[in-house]
C-alpha cells in the first residue's frame, strides 16, 4: 500500500531568510525517511526516492528543520546528480551550501560532507575547476576530525581523483587514487569501493602513458578491480548493484565483454529482487 510521501511531488523552493522568521517546531524523521529511500534505490526506483525526499523536505521547511532540511537537500542533490538533472541538482546544493554557516556547520563532518556532494555534483556536470576547491575545504576538515580509517575519507580521496583526472593532472589523480586504496585496505566490506578506484586507475594509467605503453599497468588494474569485485563474502545488495552497473561499461570499453555482462547480470538480478 502506497504512502501519501511516495506519490506527492510539492514544489521545492528554498528561501534562506524563513530562518529567521520561524523557531524549530519539530523534527523529521531522517532515519526512516533514508531507510525507505534505501530500500527504494535498492529496486533502482529513483522516481519513487525523489518524490519521497521532496514530501519530507516540505514537511521539513514547516517544521522549521534545518537540520532536517539540509539533509534532504543533500539526499536531493546526490539523487539528482545520479539522474542526470543538472538544474535540480544545482539548486539543491546551492540550498544545502546555504544552510552550513547558518547550522554551523563550517568546520564539522556534516558540513564537509555537504562540501563533498557539492563537488560532486559540479565535477558530474562538467566543473572540475570549481569542484577542486570543495574537495580540498572537505579534506582539512575530515584530516582533523574522522578517526583513521574511516571509510569517508577513501571517498573523499576518489573524488578528488576523479576531479583531477578531468583537469588532466593524472599523476596527482593516480596518487590521491592510491590513498583511497590503502584507506580501504583497512576496511572490511570495502572491496567495491576499491574496484571502482581500481578502474578509475586504469583510466589515469590510459591517459597519461596511452594504452600501448601503459597495457601492463592498465591491464592490472583491471585484473584488481575484477578480483575485488568478486571478493569472498561480498553483500549481494543495492551499493553492489550500484557499483556493478557503474563498473560494467568501464571493463567493456577495456575489451572485457564477458567481464561486463556478468556485473551487468548481477545488477540487473539484485534490482529485480532475485538476490537477497
Amino acid at each position: 500500500m502506497l504512502n501519501k510521501e511516495d506519490y506527492l511531488e510539492p514544489d521545492c523552493p528554498f528561501d534562506a531568510s524563513m530562518w529567521e522568521q520561524n523557531e524549530e517546531k519539530g523534527m523529521v524523521p531522517m532515519d526512516r525517511i533514508t531507510e525507505k529511500e534505501d530500500s527504494l534505490l535498492a529496486r533502482n526506483d529513483h522516481p519513487a526516492a525523489e518524490r519521497l525526499l521532496l514530501y519530507w523536505i516540505e514537511e521539513a521547511r514547516s517544521l522549521a528543520d534545518r537540520r532536517g532540511v539540509f539533509l534532504l537537500e543533500n539526499e536531493l542533490m546526490g539523487l539528482s546528480r545520479k539522474t542526470g538533472q543538472k538544474e535540480k541538482a544545482l539548486a539543491h546544493m546551492n540550498a544545502a551550501l546555504e544552510l552550513v554557516p547558518i547550522l554551523g556547520y563550517e568546520d564539522t563532518v556534516s558540513g564537509a560532507t555537504c562540501f563533498i556532494n557539492a563537488g560532486t555534483v559540479l565535477k558530474a556536470f562538467g566543473m572540475a575547476g570549481d569542484a577542486l576547491p570543495y574537495f580540498e575545504r572537505a579534506l582539512a576538515v575530515y584530516r582533523e576530525k574522522l578517526p583513521k580509517g574511516d571509510p569517508r575519507l577513501a571517498g573523499l580521496y576518489n573524488n578528488m581523483g576523479l576531479a583531477l583526472f578531468d583537469l588532466e593532472r593524472y599523476d596527482e589523480a593516480m596518487e590521491v587514487y592510491g590513498k583511497a586504496l590503502a584507506v580501504n585496505s583497512e576496511i572490511e566490506g570495502t572491496e567495491p569501493e576499491s574496484a571502482i578506484t581500481r578502474l578509475n586507475m586504469a583510466d589515469a594509467c590510459a591517459m597519461s602513458l596511452g594504452f600501448e605503453d601503459g597495457e601492463q599497468a592498465i591491464r592490472g588494474h583491471i585484473e584488481s578491480a575484477w578480483e575485488l569485485l568478486n571478493a569472498p563474502g561480498r553483500k549481494a545488495d543495492g551499493n553492489y548493484a550500484f557499483v556493478c552497473e557503474k563498473c560494467a561499461p568501464v571493463f567493456e570499453m577495456y575489451g572485457y565483454t564477458a567481464y561486463a555482462a556478468e556485473l551487468a547480470r548481477r545488477a540487473e538480478e539484485i534490482y529485480s529482487g532475485g538476490v537477497r
